[in-house]
């Protein structure tokens, strides 16, 4: 019998904040270095199960109790637990250095930079990024990947033992690491050139506990070397944040640095991305948004979270539909506010300024 949703997101959650199953009361710490190898309470509670996905029912949207609002429930609990402590499962990261030009269009690493001639470096922003840079950059925390994590369990997934996930614009390497301490092999691809310089040691990449980590920098998939490297046959292929429509094609003329640029038309990247998939395998496209941009206010393309792909184009490639823009907002602000995200110096509105749509694609076996 398939186990529900939130009996398979437990144990991520356990992974994503450091802490077992069970453990006497007390505040997590939000710096507890990142877990590479599952202590043995969360790799007994993750079940061990055939990784093939079998058909869903269409994804409702969220009713009066949707799934992520018990979710929630389960990350106020669990924020509350006894961190788990074992050096056995953590790493602690030094200070890294990484040097950007003006326009942060490139980066180097401190190795890199050094090597470059003293009046080329003068001109270079050295920056000094701290472990908790290194597992959250400026996108924070890996437990906002719950709810995307949470959708997927909703049609099948049971367990990250023997996935193949892409990551498309990840961001930071925090919940990579975490997918890839569950059994996953996981790739990021993302074209920032200070992660490239910030995730370069050796260590950053390789085997994550029962799991593996890549980490590809380039345009994907408009460049060949870029495509090759990140190779085929996922079973799950997710981007949150990234593939946005304001970003890709926005309503009103904004600065080219803040959009994303494929390289391809859409027609190109929609069947890539199908190619990419395992026959049977999903594309989730998740994102949170602020308010919509008010016609009388300079408009702000991340703000636009529909999925930038026409629903016709995606069926056309070959995708079952199984979600088109999908309004999660109902259960993106119940993770918010379980989170933590309304309290605090700057508390977000929740209410009116926290949006989430969600389009959730399979190819066809």
């Amino acid at each position: 019998m398939r186990r529900s949703a939130l009996q398979f997101v437990i144990p991520v959650l356990c992974a994503l904040l450091g802490v077992t199953l069970v453990g006497a009361s007390g505040k997590a710490d939000d710096a507890a270095p990142t877990p590479d190898v599952l202590p043995p309470e969360l790799a007994m509670a993750v079940t061990r199960t055939p990784t093939a996905m079998p058909t869903p029912a269409p994804l409702a949207a969220p009713t009066t109790r949707p799934v992520a609002a018990a979710a929630g429930e389960a990350v106020e609990l669990l924020i509350s637990a006894a961190p788990a402590k074992s050096e056995a499962t953590m790493t602690h990261v030094t200070p890294r250095v990484v040097w950007v030009d003006s326009s942060r269009t490139h980066a180097w690493t401190d190795a890199e930079a050094r090597a470059l001639a003293d009046t080329t470096r003068a001109r270079l922003v050295r920056r000094e990024l701290d472990e908790s840079f290194y597992y959250n950059t400026r996108y924070g925390s890996p437990l906002a990947y719950l709810r995307p994590i949470e959708l997927l369990a909703a049609h099948g997934l049971e367990t990250f033992d023997g996935v193949r996930l892409m990551d498309f614009g990840y961001g930071t390497v925090g919940h990579l690491r975490l997918l890839a301490s569950l059994g996953a092999d996981v790739v990021g691809v993302e074209v920032d050139p200070s992660l490239r310089a910030l995730y370069s040691e050796p260590g950053d990449q390789g085997k994550v506990g029962k799991g593996t980590l890549k980490l590809v920098d380039g345009q994907w998939p408009a460049t060949d070397e870029v495509r090759d490297a990140a190779g085929g046959g996922f079973d799950i292929i997710l981007s949150k944040n990234t593939l946005k429509r304001g970003y890709i094609h926005p309503e009103r003329p904004a600065n080219p640095r803040m959009l994303v640029q494929l390289g391809v038309d859409d027609s190109t990247y929609v069947a890539r991305m199908h190619d990419a998939l395992k026959p049977g395998g999903y594309a989730l496209i998740y994102n949170l948004s602020p308010a919509p941009s008010k016609p009388d206010k300079p408009y702000q393309p991340w703000s636009d979270g529909r999925c930038p792909f026409e629903r016709g184009l995606l069926e056309r490639a070959g995708f079952e539909v199984l979600a088109y823009d999908l309004d999660d907002g109902p259960a993106a602000r119940a993770l918010a506010h379980a989170l933590g995200w309304d309290a605090g110096p700057r508390p977000m509105d929740l209410q009116n300024d926290l949006f989430a749509h969600a389009t959730l694609l399979r190819r066809k076996a």
